[in-house]
């Protein structure tokens, strides 16, 4: 499970909206005073970014709380949303070149390489409608946040 900590800041139903602060790891890496991912990320600094999540403690606005998602939701999403259209559009362009083959192959090649990535991106908003309504692919709170004290 993948853990953030965030801050609830509407209701909808049996949801939360949360908003959580992205943070890089470059606050706990030793070289991070030399570092260009570094610099770089102090000159964008840390964005707030608003999350629906499911709700299932009954937490109130202004909570502080722990949200998670299974990592092989994460893993499934980002295959879904980077792979599958780029597979697409090889598997496009190769069949192009296939079917040109004796000729000028490179129109048809790029004509059926756009094809398979309309294509992608095709399944890619139907896969989405799906997933946007499954339990194991959304955000959930998990915990009340506990600070940490100390001593």
């Amino acid at each position: 499970m993948i853990e953030e900590t965030a801050k609830i800041v509407d209701l909808e139903g049996e949801y939360a909206w949360v908003e959580t602060q992205r943070q890089s790891a470059c606050s706990a890496c030793a070289v991070n005073k030399g570092c260009g991912t570094a610099t770089i990320s102090k000159v964008l600094g840390q964005k707030r970014t608003r999350v629906r999540t499911i709700n299932r403690l009954g937490a109130k606005s202004g909570d502080l709380v722990v949200i998670g998602i299974r990592e092989q939701a994460l893993v499934r999403g980002s295959i879904a949303v980077y792979a599958v259209p780029l597979l697409l559009l090889l598997a496009g362009g190769l069949f192009g070149d296939w079917l040109g083959q004796g000729t000028d192959g490179e129109g048809l090649s790029i004509l059926f390489g756009l094809f398979g990535l309309g294509a992608g991106f095709a399944w890619l908003y139907y896969f989405s409608k799906k997933v946007s309504t499954s339990p194991s692919y959304q955000p959930e709170i998990l915990r009340y946040h506990a600070p940490q004290y100390h001593v």
